[in-house]
């Protein structure tokens, strides 16, 4: 794990739910009377503390890293479950003494255990309510992060395109400088061919006046 106070928590928290599963489904059924309703409150306290514990737990996974945060919600469900378990457990066990005839609650213990039961009840909407809020979170965690991949590979994408347009301007130009080159050359290449006519047209009236002079004068 990224989170050694998550640790040190799940540590606590596991030892809670041991020894409340073992009173539950061990020794509070060898009990009774005052010592069955002591037993109870005391499971129901360690209850209490466990959620506590877990809203501890679930403040660790939400600044936790992502690639550890999923993994600590998964554990966080599988011990809320365990804990829900055990409430149920204990409610079914506490509820079947009373109704067999044997020292059950009284009528004020009855309401004890009712209102620790709605409190529990309220611990579980809450752990809910803080699970869904755990899981709005990452996910808009999640879409920032894919947000801004998408935002750099398309920066990147502008800095390749404007690279491309330079190059495509750097080519335009050089094109450019290539046709006033070649236009040059075609230039010189005439004026080049007009003077080589007219130096053959001199030599030829040089030729063409040595010839009269020699033979018709």
């Amino acid at each position: 794990m990224s989170s050694q106070k998550f640790e040190s928590l799940e540590d606590d928290l596991c030892s809670i739910i041991d020894n409340a599963k073992v009173t539950v489904e061990r020794k509070i059924k060898n009990y009774s009377g005052e010592e069955r309703k002591s037993a109870a409150r005391q499971v129901e306290n360690k209850l209490e503390d466990a959620y506590l514990i877990l809203q501890e737990m679930e403040g660790e996974a939400k600044v936790a890293p992502v690639n550890y945060r999923t993994q600590m919600l998964g554990r966080i469900r599988n011990y809320k479950s365990d804990i829900e378990s055990i409430s149920r457990s204990l409610k079914q066990r506490t509820t079947g003494a009373s109704s067999s005839g044997s020292r059950g609650f009284n009528t004020e213990d009855r309401m004890e255990a009712s209102q620790r039961s709605k409190l529990l009840q309220g611990h579980q909407s809450l752990q809910r309510t803080s699970d869904s809020i755990a899981r709005s979170q990452q996910i808009s965690e999640e879409t920032d992060q894919i947000g801004v991949e998408i935002i750099g590979e398309l920066g990147e994408q502008r800095e390749t395109l404007v690279r491309t347009r330079d190059r495509l301007h750097e080519t335009d130009g050089n094109l450019v400088r290539s046709r006033k080159i070649l236009k040059g050359m075609a230039r010189r290449v005439m004026t080049n061919k007009m003077i080589l006519i007219v130096i053959i047209l001199v030599e030829l009236g040089i030729v063409g006046g040595l010839v009269y002079w020699k033979f018709f004068s």
